[in-house]
This record gives C-alpha cells, sequence and structure tokens, in this order.
C-alpha cells in the first residue's frame, strides 16, 4: 500500500431544510424546501449573497485524492458513490483520515467551511473522533490549532498570509493562474439547485474538479516553498494528466477536465 502523506479535499453541502425551519422559523409550518428558500432571500437581503452558513448544511459530495509524501497522485475518489448518503460521507471521511494515519488534510477555504461542515456532522451522527478533537495536547500540537500546517494545510490562509489579506478571485484565479481549468460553468452557489433537480452525480463530478484543481494549486505551492522544484512539478503534473487520460472514459469528471485543461508557460521576460 503507497504511503499517504496528504488527503487533498473539497466538500458539497446542501441545506438541511428540517433543520432551518425548526431553529429560524419554530411553529410556522413551513415544508424544508420554504424554509430553505426564505433564508436565502433573507441572506441575500442583509448581505447580497444567499449562501446558507456550514451550521445548516450537510455534506453531499466529499471527493478525496491522496497523496504521496513526495507530492504524486496515489487515487483520486469520491465517498459513498452512489448512494452519497451524507452520514456515510462523514462516516468514511474520518474513518479514512484514521486509516491512513493522519495525513495532513489540505483545502482551499476548507477552515472556514469544509471542516466545520464535517465536524458538525460528525457531531451529529454520534461520532467520536479523540484524535482530531485533541484539546488536551500543547496548543501547536493540537489538530486545529489554526497554524497547525502538519495537521491541515488550507491553501487560502498560505495565500492571505492567514488572512491578513485577501485572496481575491479565490480558487478559481490560482487554478487559471497556471493552466487549469477553475470554474467551467458551475460554483458552488448552484449546488443547491442541482441537488434538488436530482443532479447528485453531476456535484460530486464538480467536486471531483476543484480537487483536481486544489492539488495542483498544492503543486505549485510547493515550489514557492522550495520543496519542489519546478522540474519535478511539471513531471508531477504530466503523470497526473496521463492518469486521467487512463480513466477517462469510465469519469466524466475525469473528462471533463481533460477538456478544459491547458498548461502552464513560463511569461515572457
Amino acid at each position: 500500500m503507497h504511503e499517504v502523506g496528504f488527503l487533498v479535499f473539497d466538500v458539497e453541502a446542501v441545506a438541511d431544510g428540517e433543520l432551518i425551519g425548526s431553529v429560524r422559523y419554530p411553529g410556522e409550518d413551513l415544508t424544508p424546501a420554504e424554509a430553505i428558500v426564505r433564508y436565502q432571500q433573507e441572506l441575500l437581503e442583509k448581505t447580497g449573497r444567499d449562501v446558507i452558513p456550514p451550521t445548516f448544511m450537510l455534506p453531499i459530495s466529499v471527493a478525496v485524492g491522496k497523496i504521496s509524501p513526495k507530492y504524486e497522485l496515489i487515487d483520486l475518489t469520491v465517498l459513498d458513490a452512489p448512494q452519497f448518503r451524507p452520514a456515510e460521507i462523514t462516516r468514511r471521511f474520518w474513518q479514512g483520515w484514521l486509516h491512513y494515519g493522519r495525513p495532513t488534510l489540505v483545502t482551499f477555504n476548507g477552515r472556514g467551511y469544509d471542516l466545520p461542515v464535517l465536524e458538525l456532522a460528525a457531531y451529529r451522527y454520534g461520532l467520536s473522533l479523540p484524535e482530531w478533537f485533541n484539546i488536551g495536547a500543547k496548543s501547536w500540537e493540537q489538530q486545529r490549532n489554526r497554524y497547525n500546517i502538519s495537521s491541515h494545510l488550507d491553501l487560502m490562509d498560505l495565500f492571505s498570509n492567514f488572512g491578513a489579506s485577501r485572496v481575491t478571485g479565490g480558487l478559481n484565479l490560482l487554478a487559471s493562474l497556471i493552466g487549469k481549468p477553475g470554474k467551467t460553468g458551475i460554483d458552488g452557489s448552484k449546488v443547491q439547485g442541482m441537488y434538488d433537480a436530482g443532479a447528485v452525480s453531476e456535484i460530486n463530478d464538480y467536486c471531483t474538479c476543484d480537487v483536481l484543481d486544489t492539488y495542483f494549486v498544492f503543486l505549485r505551492s510547493r515550489v514557492l516553498l522550495g520543496e519542489l522544484t519546478l522540474e519535478v512539478e511539471h513531471e508531477r503534473v504530466a503523470a497526473v494528466r496521463e492518469w486521467l487520460t487512463e480513466r477517462s472514459q469510465d469519469s466524466t469528471a475525469f473528462a471533463h477536465y481533460l477538456t478544459h485543461w491547458g498548461d502552464w508557460h513560463p511569461p515572457e521576460l
């Protein structure tokens, strides 16, 4: 079995309408769908965005890339396919993290969204995670310590200097800078509508593509930090392109990603 040094992952989530109705609109007898729409409208009026906070969300897709300590892609999968059950997705994510020896988690804005969704889902479903919630350890050894990048490397923290600046454009911009697809017609704001329309497989394809973008941004960040040479990064990228091509006939996500693939070219001086 290959040693897994990192788990690059992304979460897509949908609103729990029953929870929203019971917490925000008790006694109003709203259907789950009505509660979601009403809350979205309120958020839109107040903030200009209808993004529901992660406390009211359930994971409907978690895509995970297993990465070696040398930054090689070992595998990329979505959890609990094709059922995509929130409770099972949650269980498999945390079970996998433990199974592979607690590798470093790699995300983009995972501290602000993906991990809170999965932590609260673990709470909801009665999972015990003392290895993750090791709050009795020294502060710098706690898994959830913001600056413990051996536990969780949030690339948004890296590029924003832990919030000192803004990464305007986000993952889409960082992927585009190195020739990778970024957003191709779908973003997180469309997930709820896709779920309501029954497009769960398409959501998981989108989540898979986000993990690929995150992985390639992760690779370039290792060049930035001096942990990889640019030449080795190119080797890793070429190997992943070949890996995706070999599997693209059986994966709509991989085929879509390759269709929008771009190569990075050094700028002219």
